[in-house]
């Protein structure tokens, strides 16, 4: 975890269901019907799976873009995998389990720029490029996903602070 990053926000599996379930509630209230979903690897895949589930799709596909590396933020991230899907994403729902800085994120607007984008989680400085969001969490927080964790002991908080 990078230094900018002062506070960790971890995700269980159970609330990380409960807010892509969520997501969906909002997607549905958009009105909005979408042909299928692209999930932006790796992170948006386990949001997507449930997105899907709760809206009926049946069309998944994916855009593999690499930003992370195990323990911090690349320089510049690195399309993978485009969309194979055709065209300009106008009818799809772009899912990512987080906005962070926005650097990801316009990279795939940039090739989707029509797909309806949203995500679970969103950070402010790339919060302006979601059309849905559940949580928004401060841009100095790194989010831990269930897939990144383990369970361990942690210290309280108070005993972290005290000289």
């Amino acid at each position: 975890m990078s230094n900018k990053y002062q506070r960790t926000y971890p995700i269980s599996w159970d609330q990380l269901h409960r807010d892509a379930r969520a997501l969906s509630w909002l997607l549905l209230d958009t009105g909005k019907f979408f042909k299928g979903i692209i999930a932006i690897t790796r992170g948006g895949l386990v949001p997507a799976a449930i997105i899907a589930r709760e809206l009926d799709i049946h069309k998944v596909d994916t855009i593999c873009i690499s930003s992370y590396d195990w323990k911090d933020k690349k320089s510049e991230a690195q399309i993978l995998k485009g969309f194979t899907g055709g065209g300009d994403g106008e009818g799809w729902l772009l899912i990512d389990d987080l906005v962070d800085t926005g650097n990801t994120a316009q990279l795939v607007k940039n090739l989707v720029p029509k797909a309806h984008f949203a995500t679970v989680y969103a950070k402010p400085a790339g919060k302006p490029l979601v059309d849905t969001f559940v949580t928004e969490v401060s841009q100095e927080t790194w989010i831990l996903f269930p897939w990144d964790t383990e369970t361990t002991f942690v210290e309280p908080l108070a005993a972290r602070e005290r000289p």
